[in-house]
């Protein structure tokens, strides 16, 4: 007797698995190995630098199409999702796009009536580094997304609520990030860069004024804390803002510099007495997702995202003052930390695992499965 075909997606939008990038990389890598888990046969298209021909290969029981693009930056991506998406059009199956920066092209699916369900990402037009040209690009095709894709995937509450006045409610489904516990860690990693266990915060994101970094710094270094703060990410001393950030700093902040080891991203963050974030645009934030799944009591700038990611695992501020007086409660106070980080790893465990996640995915993936031999 002959089995079934194994269900099929394509993932587009990503650079690919291994994740080496960021958030959206490494969903799309735990949502694949998910899938396949239950018998799914995923594909996901991978970006290579250089010249040469698409080739396939199998990576942890994903297949890979690999994709050589010699352009960098905008210009690169574009054409790479130009070339992803003709590719997976050619096979009619079903797609999973994550991002919506080049949604223009995913009208080629719409056309083909091919069906795409769409990762929304946060309104990412919004973030004022893109600059204006970039901004409006990035928004017209926002809307163009909104209107070619069959689903559209809402990281957080609040962008569902905002993409709802732009497309059809029936759309629209709310799936946030996830992350792995972490409930033990080595020291080695800590030690290494000067840092004592449990003797320090940690801070991960890009320096950039909607991260809230300079407001964090100065308000961590408003007095002597005890404790280091370790800042995770390329604080350049060439631009501008970094230079207030460092210049912002005491001789208790340490700058690490931009880690992308897992491992030892995991290890800093477990040894960790909490975690501090600034982001104030954007849905679930990753980097606040993995601090909970590690148990972080957080310190977090005050706005709907941050409220309903983090619950009751946070303390909250608008200002430098504020990070003055939350840094010195937290540190100050054991109960304090212990109700918080018991919060986190409560909070995490109710909304935030990748087993969760993934079964979210690909409840809302088998919906959309087109029928067997057909074409819609």
């Amino acid at each position: 007797m002959t089995s079934p075909p194994a269900r099929t997606v394509r993932i587009l939008g990503t650079h690919g698995v291994p994740a080496a990038y960021g958030g959206f990389e490494t969903a799309a890598e735990q949502v694949a190995r998910h899938l396949v888990g239950r018998g799914w046969r995923v594909v996901v298209y991978c970006q290579l630098p250089g010249r040469g021909s698409i080739r396939t290969d199998v990576w942890e029981g994903i297949e890979r199409v690999l994709v050589p693009i010699p352009t960098k930056g905008w210009l690169g991506t574009a054409r790479f999702d130009l070339v992803t998406v003709r590719h997976a059009a050619k096979r009619r199956d079903l797609c999973l796009t994550f991002g919506y920066n080049t949604a223009v092209i995913n009208t080629w699916q719409r056309v083909n009536r091919i069906p795409n369900v769409i990762n929304m990402d946060g309104i990412e037009w919004s973030r004022a580094r893109w600059g204006w040209p970039r901004q409006a690009i990035l928004r017209a095709n926002e809307r163009i997304a909104t209107v070619v894709g069959d689903c559209l995937i809402a990281d957080h509450p609040e962008i569902a609520r905002y993409l709802a006045d732009q497309a059809a409610a029936h759309k629209i489904v709310t799936i946030t990030y996830g992350a792995h516990a972490i409930t033990d860690a080595p020291t080695g990693p800590v030690v290494e860069r000067g840092l004592v266990p449990g003797g320090y915060l940690t801070l991960i994101a890009r320096p950039i004024p909607e991260n809230s970094i300079l407001e964090l710094v100065e308000g961590f270094s408003t007095r002597p804390r005890g404790c280091q703060l370790a800042v995770l990410g390329c604080v350049d001393p060439t631009e501008p803002y970094a230079r207030s950030v460092r210049a912002a700093a005491s001789d208790e902040v340490s700058f690490l510099g931009a880690i992308y080891e897992p491992e030892v991203v995991r290890a800093l963050r477990y040894h960790s007495l909490g975690y501090l974030h600034g982001h104030t645009v954007g849905g679930t934030n990753p980097s606040l997702v993995e601090a909970m799944g590690a148990g972080n009591p957080v310190i977090a700038h005050d706005n709907p995202y941050n409220r309903w990611t983090a619950g009751d695992a946070a303390l909250w501020f608008r200002g430098p003052g504020d990070v003055d007086a939350q840094v010195t409660l937290l540190l100050g106070d054991a109960a304090v930390r212990r109700r918080l980080g018991a919060a986190a790893r409560k909070r995490h465990a109710e909304e935030f695992t990748w087993e969760h996640v993934g079964g979210q995915y690909e409840a809302v993936l088998a919906r959309h499965l087109p029928p067997p031999g057909a074409t819609r």
